[in-house]
């Protein structure tokens, strides 16, 4: 095939149909199956002789010319009518059946020329409006004018219909540009099979072709759409999509009409050559049932012959009943309906829908509303038993199509003439109607009676078939009930499965508890002090306190000044708390007292401050319960109520909770500003219910400390408000709000590990997903073993430079067919300045492990409180939870910092380490 190859009407045709067809075509192959072209085009040929003659007789002799005339001939209008000319123009050959001439439209020349097509069938199609609109666009770029219309004369009546051509030539020019890429291109276009397969001459080579290659349009229900969707997942053969089925849980009210027909499970039970049943399809043969066939030219609306099957005193009889033309029809249907009569309650059983739509097609046209013979009809329609209901989304045979002529083959039953099909049928037919040859008439009711037997021989392995899965236990048969497979869905919880070794090992090496105490220990002096720390069980008695607040008699008023000042009152406060001992905790309750002194001549009075109703222990311990423990605020009220005896409503609970979380917002406040203060922030985000409404918790951290960040979107004004002085690394999943802030970034390797490896197990054939995961494992894994040797150091890691480069250069070079791995590469050249940042910079890691641990905080704090949180009460939880995981990446006992009452983190510690020392 040449790249300057005349597009002709027959590429043109055959690339609307089929694009592997238009290649074979200007690559100058012959076809081996003729027959049915070589019908189609005679009668083309028939058709065209006398539509012809049609339009000469609407001319004179001297206005018709033979072919197309000079240009000069043309543009006079001197012609009428211009029969079969031939337009070249190009790269395009337009052979035209005939050329008439009207009036010119608006701001066009006087004259023009409207291509005519011939098509002998009576309706029309959107290729035939396409086939006269590729004559149009030759004959434009000739003329330099489009035609205003276009006509197409067809059916036996010579029916002119008018097409409109502006869309249609846009839409012409769109497949000829596409059909020139194609040429253009060196790999041919993959076969695909489609409907129009069984009417090409290259039928046979194109299924040997997808047969060798285990193609998946081999199944008729999977088109040209299905088809490139399965490719981009790397599914290329029905071998390989028989993998991917999995039984769906279904409940057990579900019914047959609510099941959808499945493409793996027919590839499942052609792999494994048995049928394969879904849930309990119900199908039985009726006592009486008569076998019933139709043949008919659907284009005109004419049905021939009518066949049927039943069974008469043990022995299967069958009746034909033939039209010669439409004027026969209801002859026929008469001697048809009038044999159903003489049989006792008939009930019709047929392959397909044609035939139901035959019966109300005969009622319509023959029989009048209330009459005896339309109820008789009615019923026969209301009764009638289609035997390819269950086969469509429950029983399915190994066959690569449900039509009647793969089952009943598979089934053992042979046709007489090993070609015949519905589309033969026609042929047949047409063939009848021009010679009346008896053995052709004979040849289409053999035919019809072998589709009624074969009907037969499905309905009865149907019947069996189901009969099988009756009991609740199917004994073993010919069929497989899909519910006794093995499911294969991948669990949400349990041991990952790893597509590639290597990405054990480096998934292992970003947990947090192992970064915590083999990488950061080697740069962090604190955290390796923490780590080498044992813990002490050994808690210090606090001693208790005095009931009464000593309160000294002031000498003066301090608003008149007067010298003589008296004790008022003493007024007193019942205070709830708790002691904590080595052994356990225990309930202190004290009433607190402080003398009022009032003066005599202002009445202004003074005196000590009583301490909150709850202490300090107390309100530490309900937080630790909330926060630490993630405990519900009925579950912390019922729990004083029954360890201390006290009687805590939920409202005072959550007091206690957000008086805590004012005493500490500064501290909350503080925090946040040394994270963005520092040399590395990691951040993530994660959703949130507040107020019955979706809100998120933005999580900022590194080696040291914790701050979450309510908002109520996602967008990055949280991260721009928040990091908008930061100046160092940051470290974040691939969310595309994290590229709006102007700082280094490095890109979460584990994120991108773990999403290669989801999609290599979903796709297990894809091979460019397998190189995919190879060649990224390889990359990765040596940078890892250096990180677990001498820890996050520039200085070492700089060497795997050269070979991020090469993995780049490599990734450039390739070209992916598939949209998944394709996918990847786009991903990869995106994030290129991001995902390995951390090998130019000391204690920047290749995860973002720090936020993502801290993210499991607020996703236990969101099970805890569910639906039901505030945005007040979410935001008091988040300061207290900061606080919470600061004091654990610092080493610090949470419970005992708040029973302190300090308020710097790092000063408690200091205290603490100092009194572990003596």
């Amino acid at each position: 095939m040449g790249p300057q190859a005349i597009i002709t009407n027959a590429v043109f045709n055959a690339f609307l149909k089929c694009k592997m067809k238009a290649h074979l075509l200007l690559d100058g192959a012959e076809g081996t199956d003729a027959d049915i072209p070589r019908w189609q085009q005679e009668l083309t040929s028939a058709f065209e002789q006398p539509a012809l003659q049609r339009l000469r007789s609407q001319a004179s002799s001297g206005q018709i010319f033979e072919g197309l005339p000079p240009p000069h001939a043309l543009e006079s209008g001197r012609y009428h009518l211009l029969i079969n000319p031939v337009i070249t123009v190009r790269g395009l050959r337009a052979d035209v059946q005939a050329l008439e001439r009207v009036p010119g439209g608006r701001g066009a020349p006087q004259y023009a020329f409207c291509p005519i097509r011939f098509v002998p069938n009576a309706k029309l199609t959107r290729l035939d409006k396409l086939a006269v609109a590729f004559d149009a666009l030759a004959l434009s770029r000739l003329t330099g004018c489009l035609p205003p219309i276009a006509k197409i004369i067809h059916g036996p009546d010579y029916t002119a219909t008018d097409v409109r051509l502006p869309k249609l030539v846009d839409e012409v020019q769109s497949y000829i540009a596409e059909l020139r890429a194609q040429q253009a291109g060196t790999a041919r276009p993959p076969v695909i099979l489609n409907k129009h397969c069984p009417a090409c001459e290259f039928q046979s080579r194109c299924h040997q072709v997808a047969t060798e290659q285990d193609d998946l349009s081999l199944i008729k229900t999977i088109n040209q759409k299905e088809w490139a969707k399965q490719h981009a997942k790397g599914i290329f053969t029905v071998t390989q999509l028989s993998y991917t089925y999995r039984p769906r849980r279904r409940r057990t009210r579900s019914s047959a009409l609510k099941l959808k027909h499945e493409p793996a499970l027919k590839a499942l039970a052609i792999r494994k050559q048995r049928v394969h049943v879904v849930g309990r399809p119900c199908f039985t043969i009726p006592a009486n049932a008569v076998y019933c066939d139709v043949e008919g030219i659907p284009d005109r609306n004419f049905y021939y012959l009518v066949g049927l099957r039943y069974r008469r005193v043990g022995l299967d009889v069958h009746e034909a009943f033939w039209a010669d033309d439409p004027q026969d029809e209801r002859d026929m249907w008469a001697a048809c309906l009038h044999a159903l009569t003489l049989l006792h309650d008939p009930v019709l059983v047929h392959f397909g829908s044609y035939e139901t739509e035959f019966l109300k097609r005969m009622k319509a046209r023959h029989h009048g509303e209330g009459s005896g013979e339309a109820d008789f009809v009615s019923r026969l329609i209301t009764s009638s038993v289609n035997v390819l209901s269950p086969l469509h989304a429950q029983v399915y045979f190994p066959t690569y199509s449900n039509g009647l002529k793969d089952i009943a083959r598979n089934l053992g039953y042979r046709w007489s003439d090993a070609n015949a099909s519905g589309l033969h049928a026609l042929m047949w037919r047409s063939e009848w109607e021009t010679s009346h040859d008896p053995n052709l008439k004979r040849k289409l009711i053999t035919y019809n009676a072998e589709d009624c037997e074969a009907a037969q021989r499905v309905a009865e392995a149907v019947t069996a078939i189901c009969s099988e899965q009756e009991s609740e236990v199917p004994e073993p048969g010919t069929s497989v009930n899909v519910e006794s497979l093995g499911r294969e869905h991948p669990k949400l919880l349990g041991r990952l499965h790893y597509s590639r070794p290597e990405f054990k090992e480096i998934n292992e090496a970003a947990y947090w508890d192992y970064q915590r105490s083999r990488v950061y220990t080697r740069a962090n002096p604190r955290l390796r002090k923490v780590a080498s720390q044992k813990i002490s069980r050994k808690q210090t008695a606090i001693k208790a306190r005095s009931v009464r607040i000593a309160s000294a008699r002031p000498e003066a008023c301090l608003n008149c000044g007067l010298r003589q000042v008296h004790i008022n009152r003493t007024p007193s406060k019942l205070v709830y708390d708790l002691r904590f001992y080595s052994t356990g905790v225990a309930r202190s309750l004290a009433r607190y007292s402080s003398p009022e002194y009032r003066c005599p001549a202002c009445g202004s009075r003074s005196m000590s401050a009583l301490p909150d109703r709850f202490g300090r222990n107390l309100r530490s311990y309900i937080v630790y319960q909330i926060i630490e423990l993630h405990m519900s605020l009925q579950s912390v009220s019922e729990g004083l109520e029954s360890l201390f005896g006290m009687s805590l409503s939920c409202d005072q609970v959550t007091r206690i909770k957000s008086k805590s979380a004012s005493e500490y917002h500064e501290l909350y406040e503080r925090i946040l500003r040394n994270i963005v203060a520092g040399s590395v922030v990691h951040a993530d985000e994660t959703k949130i219910t507040v107020d019955k409404k979706l809100g998120y918790v933005w999580v900022f951290a590194n080696l040291e400390s914790v701050a979450y960040v309510f908002s109520e979107t996602r967008d990055a004004g949280t991260l721009k408000n928040v990091l908008g002085s930061f100046a160092g690394v940051l470290v974040s999943d691939f969310y595309a709000a994290y590229d709006g802030i102007g700082t280094a970034q490095q890109k979460c390797l584990i994120h991108l590990l773990r999403d290669i490896n989801e999609d290599v197990l979903r796709n297990p054939f894809n091979g460019e997903m397998e190189e995919v995961a190879r060649c990224f494992a390889a990359l990765v894994k040596p940078m890892v073993e250096t990180v677990d040797r001498f820890g996050l150091k520039a200085w070492h890691l700089r060497k795997h430079k050269k070979a991020v480069e090469s993995f780049f250069r490599r990734l450039q070079r390739r070209t992916y067919r598939t949209e998944v791995a394709i996918g990847y590469k786009k991903r990869f050249e995106k994030n290129r300045d991001k995902l390995f940042t951390f090998l130019d910079y000391d204690g920047v890691p290749w995860n973002n492990n720090n936020a993502e641990h801290a993210v499991k905080s607020v996703a236990q704090m969101r099970r805890a409180v569910g639906s039901k949180g505030t945005t007040r009460s979410i935001k008091d939880a988040l300061v207290l939870l900061s606080i919470k995981d600061t004091c654990k990446y610092k080493g610090v006992n949470f419970l005992n910092f708040l029973r302190s009452g300090d308020m710097d983190i790092d000063v408690f510690a200091a205290r603490s380490s100092a009194r572990a020392r003596h």
